[in-house]
């Protein structure tokens, strides 16, 4: 597994709708793997290897991070900010971030002090208006290199732990990684039919990206690459597991936005087996994924589904991925990829 590959993807900032520093980045990897690399208007990434057969396979994986815009400055140069994704509150304690203005300026989040809180206040979760960033300089200087709107992005190096790796932005950046060895395992092999390797845009705000791409590219199959829940821990039951650590990849069954494609489900479940990859059923039952725009926004619709990759500590600095799942996830989209033009796509 290319660690130093997926470090970097982790680390390179692309907050929803400013991802033009991680776009640049995947281009300079992808240029070489592809027939043609183009961005579109909204600021998807495309990259497309062409088949024999004039039917399109679109993959997508969304390049943007859940991060934070800045709105506002105050007298003593702490900032104000708003969110750009979801973010858990209690997430946010003790954590240094990025902000990408003039220049780069580091952070750190804070709050009231615990010394100081009432006991109403220490019994519930501080709300995320309640935080500010301290950069520790002067209203002057700060104002010197940032102003409203400038994107924040979180602060954590990768690591590695056993089998697992743990960094901010796996979520989607592990899928980022997938798609780019994905290219770089069929770079000599011939595919059936044109395959667009899509990066897509400010997925955490809302499918935007994947929307605009899919209505663009019009696929006939939609593949979507995303994390999903690993919650194999304590205190949550077996039959409330969404999927496990190490367990293999998921093949989506259906998450809060999407019903995949029945067949495309049986399709993966077929390939995985024939090719005695490890794999285990997803059912999400909140939350959604580009999935929904590749499946709904092409013309009349694709016939789509999604591979997982099983993810702990979601939308955290510690997320963590299993490596073996992340190679199994490889394996199976370069399979299907190869013999998508040989199963009976016809209702039955």
């Amino acid at each position: 597994m290319n660690i130093k590959l997926l470090s970097q993807v982790c680390k390179v900032p692309g907050a929803p709708g400013f991802e033009q520093p991680i776009r640049a980045y995947i281009t300079k990897q992808v240029k070489s793997l592809a027939d043609e690399v183009y961005t579109d208007a909204m600021g998807n990434l495309i990259a497309v290897k062409k088949g024999k057969k004039r039917k399109k396979v679109m993959i997508a994986a969304h390049m943007d991070e859940i991060s934070f815009a800045v709105t506002h400055i105050e007298e003593d140069g702490f900032i104000r900010f708003t969110t750009l994704g979801g973010f858990d509150p209690k997430t946010l304690t003790a954590q240094r971030v990025i902000i990408h203005g003039k220049k780069d300026i580091i952070g750190v989040m804070g709050c009231k002090p615990i010394h100081i809180m009432t006991p109403e206040e220490r019994n519930r979760v501080v709300k995320t208006n309640e935080y500010f960033i301290d950069t520790g300089l002067p209203k002057k200087e700060v104002e010197k290199y940032i102003t409203i709107g400038d994107p924040i992005t979180r602060e954590r190096e990768l690591i590695e732990m056993g089998n697992n790796v743990n960094a901010k932005s796996l979520d989607n950046r592990i899928s980022v990684f997938i798609l780019i060895e994905t290219l770089r395992a069929l770079k000599k092999k011939s595919v059936p039919y044109d395959v667009y390797a899509c990066f897509t845009v400010q997925e955490e705000v809302g499918l935007r990206g994947a929307t605009a791409a899919a209505s663009g590219i019009n696929p006939d199959f939609g593949i979507n690459l995303d994390v999903t829940l690993a919650n194999d821990m304590p205190g949550i039951a077996p039959h409330e597991y969404c999927t496990k650590l190490g367990a293999g990849t998921a093949i989506k069954v259906l998450d809060g936005r999407t019903i995949c494609d029945y067949r495309m489900v049986a399709f993966m479940k077929e390939v995985a087996k024939k090719n005695k990859i490890q794999y285990q059923l997803e059912v999400l039952t909140a939350g959604g994924t580009d999935t929904a725009a590749l499946q709904r926004d092409a013309n009349g619709g694709s016939i789509a589904g999604g591979i997982s990759i099983p993810c702990r500590y979601l939308h955290q600095v510690i997320e963590m991925v299993n490596k073996d799942d992340t190679q199994g996830t490889i394996d199976l989209l370069v399979a299907c990829l190869l013999v998508i033009d040989k199963y009976n796509w016809s209702f039955r």
